[in-house]
């Protein structure tokens, strides 16, 4: 049963991912802020961490350089992270994390359904914006 962390301040993006993403056979927690992310890896770990990229006073990128940080030095297990990005403008910033991958919001529930697949087989994912009438997929 894949255990995935959910990282938002918004019931609305929780309540998307939920949709896309839960149901038997996975296990969803949410942290309500990025500062509660390590404490939680650290007393249980997760297989997957989805995280939105405007989270309080820790966002995304933070949270995702912090757990990188944290399993270079020994001290958290490795675990993927999924950005949710507000615009396309944020793929850049999101590369320079080295997170294993992000979708671009508006959540369109199959590729996202998709993005986490693909993480938790161990690949990455980049999605991007559809545009109107085309597909916006991209994969790596």
């Amino acid at each position: 049963m894949p255990d995935i962390l959910v990282v938002t301040d918004s019931e609305r993006v929780l309540d998307e991912v939920s949709a896309a993403v839960g149901g038997p056979g996975t296990n969803l927690r949410w942290a309500r802020q990025g500062a509660a992310v390590l404490p939680a890896l650290q007393e249980s770990p997760a297989d997957l961490v989805v995280s939105d990229l405007q989270v309080g006073t820790m966002g995304g990128y933070a949270l995702a350089m912090e757990l990188a940080l944290e399993a270079g030095a020994g001290r958290l297990a490795p675990v993927p992270v999924l950005l949710l990005l507000d615009r396309a403008a944020d793929v850049f910033l999101a590369k320079r994390t080295g997170v294993a991958g992000w979708a671009i919001k508006p959540i369109d529930p199959f590729k996202l359904r998709a993005a986490v697949e693909a993480l938790l087989a161990g690949g990455h994912y980049h999605g991007t914006a559809a545009a109107p009438g085309r597909g916006g997929l991209q994969t790596a």
